[in-house]
C-alpha cells in the first residue's frame, strides 16, 4: 500500500477495535488480520516507493488518488502503463477532465507530469467500491439536522446532472434552500 493517508488511516482502524460493530468485530476473531494479510507491505517513504518501480516481479501496487490527480499514483502510472503486461485497476468513479477519466475511456495516448504516455496496460473497472454516499444516504444525513440552524445546502461535488437530481430529492424532503454553484461563484455567509 503506498499511500500515505491510507497507511495512517489503516493505523486508526487497526488501533480502535472497540468503534467496530457486532459483525465486524465477529469477522475479526474468526479470520485473519484484514488490515494486512499477510503479506500486504505498507509503503511510507519515497524512498520506498520508488523502489517499487524496481519490482520485475508480479505486485499489486495500492496508490490512491481522486482521479488520478496528484501523489505517487502519477509516479506508478508513468512507470508501467506503456506495458501490455500490467493492469490499472480502477474501483471508484473518475470525473470529467480527470487523468482517471482519460484511462477509463481507454484513450490511446494520457499525459501524466505534462508527458504523453501511450496506454498500453490493461485497463479494469470495478466501481462498486466507491466510498461516496448516495443520494438516499445523503437526504437521509440532511433529515437528521436542526432546520433551525441548517440554513442553505451548496452541492459542489459532483457532476450537474447528479447535483441537481439529489437537490430535487433534498427539495422533497423539505430542504428549500438547496444551490449548485457555477465554478467561481461566490456566495456569502452571515450570522
Amino acid at each position: 500500500m503506498d499511500s500515505p493517508l491510507a497507511v495512517n488511516v489503516t493505523e486508526v482502524f487497526r488501533n480502535y477495535p472497540e468503534c467496530f460493530d457486532q459483525e465486524t468485530l465477529s469477522y475479526l476473531r474468526q479470520h485473519e488480520d484484514p488490515f494486512g494479510f499477510g503479506r500486504l507491505r505498507f509503503v511510507r517513504s519515497v524512498e520506498e516507493s520508488k523502489k517499487l518501480n524496481d519490482l520485475h516481479e508480479p505486485c499489486i501496487i495500492i496508490a490512491s488518488s481522486g482521479m488520478c490527480e496528484a501523489g505517487r499514483i502519477l509516479h506508478h502510472l508513468a512507470n508501467n502503463i506503456h506495458d501490455a503486461r500490467h493492469t490499472v485497476l480502477i474501483i471508484g468513479y473518475m470525473a470529467e477532465h480527470t487523468l482517471g477519466k482519460r484511462i477509463v475511456e481507454r484513450q490511446p495516448v494520457v499525459r501524466i507530469f505534462g508527458e504523453p504516455y501511450q496506454l498500453k496496460a490493461e485497463v479494469a473497472i470495478l466501481n462498486a467500491f466507491s466510498s461516496h454516499a448516495g443520494q438516499d444516504e445523503l437526504v437521509g444525513y440532511v433529515a437528521g439536522m436542526d432546520r433551525k440552524i441548517l440554513k442553505k445546502i451548496f452541492l459542489v461535488h459532483g457532476e450537474l446532472l447528479q447535483a441537481e437530481a439529489l437537490s430535487l430529492k433534498l427539495a422533497q424532503a423539505g430542504c428549500t434552500d438547496v444551490f449548485i454553484p457555477s465554478r467561481g461563484e461566490k456566495a456569502e455567509f452571515g450570522q
